[in-house]
């Protein structure tokens, strides 16, 4: 294990992991796992060592369990379970790179666990309009009742989990070096100055390619957003209970709540504009 470096990407669910491991892993210094007969290839499919995300509660609920925020702390931070996670891992990585990267949503609750396993690894965290990604979670939850008889996370729900979530990786990050946040709006209107960003917090020796990278996804959810202003009774109520609940910590988070656009840094700075652009490359940690 000490040949490769490791890299862990992380974000909630329709945050833009996916897209980033990839061109990640087209870059010929890393492998990303392939063929793994799971869901979108993700790490926490393949391992015994900490929770599945269903058994935490599963989507829109995983961040508020305790046992999902596993710290430098955690009795499990031992050179066995590196041992382990590797073992499940490897058969998965083209193991002649010495790049090594893991994508799993709960990866972005996991940074100090994974860098005490991991030592030198770094942490990638995708970040994406809460509004943006609460709404297209509700429509892969329609149901008010699930199978089980449990009642759906829903709207403000997701919306609420977005923020606990984000809560945890902010002050994870204030004790933590190596990580990186990168907001999905960023990385598809500037994929190139975005994927620039990442390779030089990697270390890696030339460009990352970009070609997987588009835009234009978040358009309809912007719209439905704007509609819910308008329309019926339950669309008012449920945007401005997410307005009176959320609005301002989701504008401390650097989105203006009205136009779903990023207006501040991650990290509250002051923004910095360039041509009506707000540049965002903060590095989060120390």
């Amino acid at each position: 294990m000490t040949e490769h470096r490791h890299v862990f990407v992380g974000g909630l669910h329709r945050s833009g992991t996916t897209p980033l491991a990839a061109v990640l892993a087209d870059h010929p210094q890393v492998s990303g796992l392939v063929d793994t007969g799971v869901l979108e290839n993700e790490g926490i499919f393949l391992q015994d060592v900490y929770p599945q995300l269903r058994q935490l509660g599963g989507m829109g609920r995983f961040a508020f369990n305790d046992k999902a925020h596993l710290t430098e702390e955690s009795a499990l931070a031992t050179p066995a379970t590196a041992k382990r996670l590797f073992a499940a891992w490897s058969p998965y990585w083209d193991l002649t790179r010495p790049v090594l990267v893991e994508k799993s949503p709960n990866n972005m609750l996991m940074a100090g666990f994974l860098q005490k396993v991991f030592p030198g690894s770094r942490m990638v965290v995708m970040v994406r309009n809460p509004i943006v990604v609460a709404l297209a979670m509700a429509k892969w939850d329609p149901l008010v009742i699930t199978r089980k008889g449990r009642r759906r996370v829903g709207f403000e729900g997701f919306v609420r989990h977005w923020v606990h979530a984000h809560e945890i990786v902010r002050q994870d990050a204030s004790r933590l070096g190596g990580m990186l946040v990168v907001r999905y709006e960023d990385l598809v209107s500037h994929p190139d100055r975005e994927l620039e960003r990442i390779r030089q917090f990697l270390e890696l020796e030339g460009p990352i390619p970009s070609h997987r990278i588009t835009g234009g996804r978040s358009d309809g959810y912007a719209d439905r957003w704007k509609a819910m202003a308008t329309g019926g009774p339950v669309q008012r109520r449920r945007r401005r209970r997410v307005e009176q609940q959320w609005g301002e910590t989701i504008r401390d988070f650097g989105y203006d709540l009205e136009t779903l656009q990023v207006v501040a840094p991650w990290r509250g700075e002051p923004a910095v504009v360039n041509n009506g652009a707000v540049d965002n490359n903060t590095e989060v940690g120390p």
